[in-house]
């Protein structure tokens, strides 16, 4: 069901969204919470499609925010509040309401929002493009527990991270780090196998794409050793290199789909490693609204950083406190962060 208002205010919004449910004899209850997608008219639909997707594991209401820029001065000063109302069945699992904001009333959309967000419920904040440098700051992110930005959609990637890093507030996460999350869980099987010393890294992938440095960045600060980023043809990421005392680890998935699994001692092995969509990787930051520390930690070591070596001396703490974090990527590493009690020449780190 729809119901289409023109030059509407948020009171009247919730009055049909009553009325909606009561015409299809849906409750409200049952919604985790309340989802505010920042985006232009371009990218409206396929980030409502994910969030639709979404919402059958997270039900939500789905408030979509879409400023419109008027072309005349007379337009802009006018301000005007346009809305469409979709429960059942078109609003995915939960509710929809999309906001389209003209005029004076773009600034201000944090007073359009606030009256429509369930009540005693956590809100999240995603910007699928032309997210702020500083999402806490933003109007409608301090209204939020969890924003959400994608480096990938930025112009100048590496510049984002850098900014990420500079104004990070506990909440913020971003989809480009999302992505890594089973390279991250399958490296870390991977050295849980093994009590080896590693001496470097590398990350390769396609260029301008910021999962890549994130993923640099992940190692570097819990291995505590160089990592460099190679540039391929892509898609996305496709290998990971670690060289270790007893030879190297490698992850490759050249096709975006099967990777290949390399370990010393032991026959590669084939792993599934498939590139996920947005909603897959939105679903995963919904199912956690606590701040995501090891993502803090990872974008706080610098783009800058990365090829340099870290003193051996801190590196052991750092990964003894991995092992309390992520459960199954953050733990395995603490075990491959060289130390001075492991011996990587004995025929018991080399697993022989």
């Amino acid at each position: 069901m729809k119901i289409d208002l023109t030059d509407t205010t948020s009171s009247k919004i919730n009055n049909a969204l009553v009325q909606g449910r009561r015409a299809i004899g849906t409750p409200a209850i049952g919604m985790v919470l309340t989802l505010v997608i920042v985006t232009d008219e371009e990218h409206a639909y396929d980030a409502l499609k994910a969030a639709n997707e979404a919402s059958r594991e997270h039900p939500s209401r789905k408030l979509v925010v879409v400023k419109r820029v008027s072309r005349s001065p007379r337009d802009r000063a006018k301000a005007r509040l346009d809305a469409e109302v979709r429960v059942g069945t078109s609003a995915g699992t939960g509710e929809t309401v999309v906001l389209r904001l003209y005029g004076d009333v773009i600034d201000h959309a944090q007073s359009v929002v606030l009256p429509l967000l369930l009540p005693d419920a956590p809100v999240v904040v995603w910007w699928p493009v032309g997210s702020p440098v500083n999402p806490e700051k933003d109007p409608l992110g301090s209204l939020a527990q969890r924003r959400v930005t994608d480096a990938y959609a930025a112009e100048d990637p590496l510049s984002e991270l850098s900014a990420r890093a500079a104004h990070y507030t506990p909440g913020d996460t971003d989809l480009a780090w999302t992505r890594i999350t089973p390279w991250r869980s399958m490296l870390a099987a991977a050295l849980d196998q093994q009590q080896v010393e590693i001496i470097s890294a590398d990350v390769e992938g396609e260029g301008y794409n910021p999962s890549g440095e994130l993923l640099a960045m992940w190692l570097a600060d819990r291995l505590g050793v160089p990592v460099s980023r190679t540039v391929s043809d892509g898609p996305g990421l496709t290998a990971v290199r670690l060289e270790t005392r007893n030879g190297p680890v490698t992850l490759d998935r050249p096709d975006g789909s099967l990777a290949t699994l390399s370990m010393p001692g032991q026959p590669d092995r084939a792993v599934a490693l498939q590139r996920r969509d947005t909603s897959e990787l939105l679903a995963e930051e919904l199912r956690r609204l606590d701040p995501d520390d090891t993502y803090e930690s990872a974008l706080k070591y610098g783009v800058e950083r990365l090829g340099e070596a870290k003193a051996a001396a801190p590196a052991a703490p750092k990964a003894a406190e991995a092992a309390t974090e992520a459960p199954e990527a953050d733990a395995a590493e603490a075990k491959a962060a060289p130390a001075p009690a492991k011996k990587a020449g004995s025929k018991k780190a080399a697993g022989k």
